[in-house]
């Protein structure tokens, strides 16, 4: 995990002085809403529906469990006693005080954390596969190829205000794309070339939103050494070309689509040759992966569970279910759910954070991650410690077996926080939950991605889930638009939608005959998205409107 050297504590100290400055002359009316509101957006605070809401940094969503505490702290000293862990990797807190937010950020930069970028026209936290480092089969870690966007563009001069927001993914596994990198406005993959060089494939123009489109590739292969000037030409074309008269047409990909990626590249290959004096020297590249060494694991074997499982059909699921294969023989890597019928999705209270964080140092290095899913993992769990651990997590209710199922549902905030929002998304979320509270029926389904937004800004990623839902405004009344057949993995889609949408009361109903009808079409073990492309949109149409 990266490490503060005191440069950046002293840049993160001077940060929180300045902002301090900043709200205490806006709060005494000399600095006006629109010279205060770039501010305290780059500082991670929204205005929302009912309150402020502050957002906090967790780069790459590496976060360890001393952080977490400080969190968990923050929120019950200044908020409601709970955080909510975004689809970028964030966690926000949704009822901070304006006066209050300078102190929280003095608070968190006592244990190296901020809130710089996480808002505003600007390049935001950077996200990866929540299991980098400790799955097996990446080309590479991808968490040091993280922490040099992520310095290369903090307080990057050039780039602190951007036509609109711009975000990043890196992906290392050529089998499972966990972070939605093809959805990006820069997508970086992780390659070798013919010579077994590690370097980079590059993914432009992707995004959802209003306009949903999957990213174009422009580079096959950027060598390491050369990222940061590649993605300098980039942003540079952006800055220089991208519109700025209409914030809906304001993003990289309507300008890749517009110039046709092919014309793009060749304006990022003209910048890029005068770029030359930015290659990564060799020392540094070699200070970052330092950083991110393998733990000293303990020599273990692989356990046999035979026994437990005859024993307990429950730790059987969950070992199943929400625990997956580390790299390292003899551990494990664990998701903790934070998917609870009654509770939003990707919500934790600070008891529960309190308490995960005591998991992490009893039973891994220290560390976790938060997930796209809006989970947490402690990823180098010892396999012999996996029984007492599920007690654990069965005992406070965060055991439930469900990871990748319908009910590990991706949902934002929605009407009930956000502004934007033009319908509720959590009482949608609620509702499917408890029409799907049979485990064997979720299961009987297999993995399905189901994703909510609360507006078309797609904060819950509806275009790509197999099943998404998006809340929409039919004469101020909330209503929802079904779409089907999105994902958010190497074979990236954008889903189609399903027709008129529907009242707020239908949807469990409507959903539930959805998936009657993919379990009547599908052929063996077929995933809904493979059922959805092999038949297409009209039968699931005709029963969902018959």
């Amino acid at each position: 995990m990266y490490t503060y050297t005191s440069f950046d504590q002293k840049l993160i100290d001077e940060r929180v002085a300045q902002f301090r400055d900043q709200t205490q002359r806006y709060l005494k009316g000399e600095l006006s809403e629109d010279e205060y509101r770039p501010l305290r957006l780059q500082n991670g605070l929204y205005v929302q529906r009912y309150a402020p809401m502050f957002r906090i940094a967790i780069p790459y969503g590496l976060i360890n469990s001393r952080q977490l505490r400080k969190i968990a702290e923050l929120a019950q000293q200044y908020d409601r006693g709970y955080a909510h862990i975004s689809t970028r990797q964030n966690v926000q807190l949704n009822w901070s005080a304006l006066e209050d937010v300078p102190e929280m950020l003095a608070e968190l930069a006592t244990v190296q954390m901020h809130a710089i970028q996480t808002s505003g026209n600007c390049i935001r936290n950077t996200t990866t596969d929540q299991y980098a480092g400790v799955i097996a089969g990446e080309i590479a870690d991808p968490r040091p190829t993280c922490e040099l966007i992520r310095q290369w563009s903090t307080f990057h001069p050039e780039f602190a205000f951007l036509p609109r927001k711009f975000k990043i993914a890196v992906s290392a596994l050529a089998e499972n794309d966990r972070a939605a990198t093809a959805f990006h406005d820069i997508g970086v993959y992780i390659v070798k070339n013919e010579q077994g060089e590690i370097g980079y494939k590059i993914k432009v123009g992707g995004g959802l939103g209003r306009t949903p489109m999957i990213g174009s590739v422009i580079r096959d292969f950027v060598p390491r050494e050369d990222l940061l000037a590649y993605l300098e030409a980039v942003l540079r074309v952006y800055n220089l070309h991208g519109r700025r008269d209409n914030k809906y047409k304001a993003r990289i990909k309507i300008l890749v689509k517009a110039l046709t990626p092919e014309v793009f590249a060749e304006k990022v290959e003209a910048e890029f040759a005068h770029n030359q004096h930015l290659k990564i020297p060799t020392e540094t590249l070699q200070k970052m992966d330092e950083q991110f060494k393998p733990f000293t694991y303990e020599s273990y074997v692989d356990e046999d569970f035979s026994q437990l499982f005859a024993e307990n059909t429950k730790f059987k699921q969950w070992y199943n279910i929400n625990t997956v294969a580390h790299k390292v023989t003899g551990y494990r890597i664990v998701n903790i759910n934070l998917k609870r019928a009654g509770i939003a999705p990707g919500d934790m209270t600070s008891e529960e954070m309190r308490f995960i964080a005591d998991l992490a140092d009893q039973y891994t290095f220290g560390e976790l991650r938060t997930t796209h899913e809006q989970n947490i993992v402690l990823a180098d769990v010892p396999q012999k410690h996996l029984f007492t651990l599920w007690q654990q997590l069965e005992q406070a209710n965060l055991a439930r077996a469900h990871i990748g199922f319908i009910t590990d549902i991706i949902c934002c905030p929605g009407g009930d926080y956000c502004s934007l929002a033009n319908a509720k998304s959590i009482p949608i979320s609620e509702a499917i939950s408890r029409r799907f509270d049979d485990l064997d029926a979720v299961y009987n389904l297999g993995h399905l991605d189901l994703n909510i937004s609360g507006c078309m800004n797609a904060c819950g990623h509806h275009h790509v889930g197999h099943i998404g839902i998006l809340g929409v405004d039919k004469k101020g009344t909330e209503f929802y638009q079904i779409t089907l057949g999105g994902n958010a993995d190497h074979d990236a889609s954008i889903g189609d939608i399903l027709g008129p949408s529907f009242a707020a009361e239908a949807i469990p109903d409507v959903i539930e005959e959805i998936l009657n009808t993919y379990l009547d079409l599908r052929q063996y073990d077929e995933r809904f998205v493979d059922t959805y492309r092999r038949v297409g949109i009209q039968p699931f149409k005709e029963r969902a409107y018959a």
